[in-house]
């Protein structure tokens, strides 16, 4: 069910979103030098590794960690980076993933393959079995602000509550958020 749910959503997103996509392509491909879309490695469902696309939105060249780990973060983002990250607008490559079926639209976060702390703490509440998400449980309490163990809970939550109300809900209140730019530091 959770399936068909997401390749409906992604039809309509696609239709919806194909002119917004075109334009933050052409922005990005104007603004900066480098590829237009960044490939990352991240950890799916029981751990396999998948290949994530974003909207640029960092200098090429920048180290691949978490952005709070940067020392800098404002220092490597393209002329539009920053927009592109607080409007999460850089997310809507993702779409492709959930058409493939790496991602849904609801699930936890897709963890960096070299957040190590963060795959051990949801492999030992059993977040791993689930497919990662677009947005989830954690990304609307509180998002880049929550530390990881905070956030893994909030992972556990939702893998032991997940309906398709409770993705309803989720959905609708990342719209919310997005729209304000809530919970994002960088």
């Amino acid at each position: 069910m959770k399936r068909l749910v997401d390749l409906t959503l992604m039809l309509v997103a696609t239709i919806l979103l194909a002119l917004p996509v075109f334009i933050v392509f052409l922005l990005v491909k104007l603004t900066s030098i480098g590829p237009v879309l960044y490939w990352s490695d991240r950890v799916g469902k029981n751990n396999v590794i998948f290949k994530m696309p974003k909207f640029r939105s960092m200098k090429v060249n920048t180290p691949v960690v978490a952005t709070h780990l940067l020392t800098d973060p404002k220092s490597v983002l393209t002329p539009i980076g920053d927009f592109l990250r607080k409007s999460s607008l850089d997310e809507l490559p993702q779409l492709w993933c959930i058409l493939k079926g790496n991602m849904s639209f609801v699930g936890p976060r897709p963890a960096l393959f070299n957040q190590d702390d963060l795959i051990a703490l949801r492999t030992e509440k059993g977040v791993h079995k689930l497919v990662p998400g677009l947005t989830g449980w954690a990304q609307i309490n509180g998002r880049d602000e929550l530390p990881i163990p905070q956030k893994v809970d909030l992972d556990a939550e939702y893998l032991h509550h997940q309906s398709l109300l409770l993705d309803i809900k989720i959905i609708w209140l990342t719209f919310i958020k997005v729209l304000k730019k809530d919970g994002v530091s960088h």
